[in-house]
């Protein structure tokens, strides 16, 4: 498309929309309009600039954003068991604070195992205090998955004392599921 002189004013008025937005009047206590410590433009009007830190260093948006670089994760990596001997050391370790854990036993070919272990993810973020593990089915020894008793997928199950107290075997809704492993928490805990 060629331009010309009609479309002039049509884009210098987008030209000067775009330049409003970056300019901000205001008036004096006084009366007065100014743009207050010389900043040359003569116009009455003061230059925003400086993006978020120029406003983080004149101190705005400073709750916001503590409260922002301060709140807890969105969700929290749920680590592997790959052996029994993991395992134990795991359940010693979780005994010794006499906090449950959660494992979820899962196969990378389930989908509901692959659906349900991000929301999993987001509830460890809601339990700082407990540990969240999961078990690939097909990348351990079958002691392991016999030790766990699994016989279908996804199935999460909370341990403590060195033992596994209750399960769910999550073959329905996500979110179902994921009311169930709270309450399950809350019971153990």
């Amino acid at each position: 498309m060629t331009l010309t002189a009609a479309h002039a004013p049509q884009i210098l008025l987008h030209g000067e929309l775009r330049q409003r937005k970056r300019w901000k009047s205001f008036r004096r206590p006084n009366g007065g309009v100014g743009g207050g410590g010389g900043d040359g433009d003569g116009g009455g009007r003061i230059r925003r600039g400086g993006g978020l830190a120029a406003e983080l260093e004149r101190g705005g948006r400073r709750g916001a954003l503590a409260a922002f670089w301060d709140s807890k994760p969105s969700a929290v990596e749920m680590e592997p068991i790959t052996d029994n001997e993991q395992l134990d050391l795991i359940l010693s370790q979780a005994q010794e604070v006499s906090q449950p854990i959660i494992i979820e036993w899962m196969a990378s070919w389930c989908r509901k195992c692959i659906y349900i272990k991000p929301k999993l993810e987001k509830l460890a973020a809601d339990y700082s205090d407990l540990k969240f593990y999961f078990v690939d089915v097909n990348k351990v020894t079958q002691a392991l998955v016999k030790r766990g008793n699994i016989s279908k997928m996804p199935t999460i199950q909370i341990w403590k004392d060195g033992e596994m107290k209750e399960e769910i075997i999550g073959g329905h809704k996500a979110w179902l599921v994921i009311e169930e492993v709270r309450e399950m928490i809350l019971k153990h805990s």
